[in-house]
């Protein structure tokens, strides 16, 4: 596995390879979450590149980039064993090289619901690195995780908008055994706090067992209230894939979403109907 940082030198090395190219982004701190994406992407390309790169343009003013969780080093083996050519891993300067740079925008709609709403203008800085990262990789397949559903659907979006000749590859969200979806975030959380997150796995896994016969969203919703014991409820939603809002569950069209906090961490989380 060849550990490169400059953008340049990825480029020219890919130039070489005229292979099938899966890419992984990710913003490092591992886990079983990334490691399903990287291993599709191993089964399903010859070369295989992921990215470790904590972005700051998609945290807001307060938020947690400056003890955002990094362990390269694990990052590293873990990459090495699962058969990882390439590993990007650029600093701020390789990838933002201008103060005054051109920009990509969010949908003005799409992009500030939910997740854009509670964190206006992290679409922007999200949108803004993957397309970095889409035009020094040039990728054949590129692979992103359910969890960030939102993400996944404004990238899909950008994709098409933008005619991208990339597929944007969907990966199942992982979960630990407990049920409590797999991230970044979850060292944050002490063992108490641990307890509160899982109720959100709980209504999600709630929500569709009721689906089943109950089709009216507002139903359901009040029912997952009453499992959540999260200290912060944000929203919890039900949109179509294309991410529209919806009054009724619709079968196989459906994703129930939810995001609030547990102490000061901040989760989501969803589950595809």
């Amino acid at each position: 596995m060849k550990i490169i940082n400059n953008p340049y030198t990825l480029q020219n090395e890919l130039k070489k390879e005229g292979q099938t190219i899966g890419f992984v982004p990710t913003m490092g701190a591992l886990h079983e979450g990334h490691l399903s994406l990287i291993k599709k992407a191993r089964e399903e390309n010859k070369i295989v590149v992921v990215s470790i790169f904590v972005n700051p343009t998609q945290f807001l003013v307060g938020e947690d980039l400056d003890k955002y969780p990094k362990k390269l080093e694990t990052d590293i083996k873990i990459c090495e064993l699962a058969g990882v050519d390439y590993l990007f891993t650029p600093q701020i300067s390789d990838i933002y090289q201008e103060s005054d740079e051109v920009l990509i925008k969010a949908p003005k709609i799409k992009g500030y619901i939910l997740e854009g709403h509670f964190r206006p203008g992290h679409f922007d800085g999200v949108l803004q690195v993957v397309l970095k990262l889409f035009h020094i990789v040039k990728p054949t397949k590129a692979y992103f995780g359910k969890k960030d559903a939102q993400q996944l659907a404004l990238i899909k979006q950008m994709v098409k908008n933008l005619f991208l000749d990339i597929e944007i590859v969907e990966g199942d969200t992982i979960r630990e055994k407990s049920g409590l979806a797999m991230s970044s975030r979850n060292v944050y959380l002490n063992k108490e706090e641990r307890e509160k997150a899982l109720s959100i796995s709980k209504s999600l896994k709630l929500a569709a067992k009721l689906s089943v016969k109950e089709k009216n969203c507002e139903i359901i919703k009040e029912e997952m209230k009453k499992v959540l014991k999260i200290d912060k409820l944000q929203y919890i939603a039900f949109v179509d894939r294309d991410f529209n809002f919806i009054n009724f569950i619709e079968e196989k069209n459906t994703i129930i979403l939810i995001a609030g906090f547990v102490g000061t961490t901040r989760l989501i989380d969803n589950i595809f109907i």
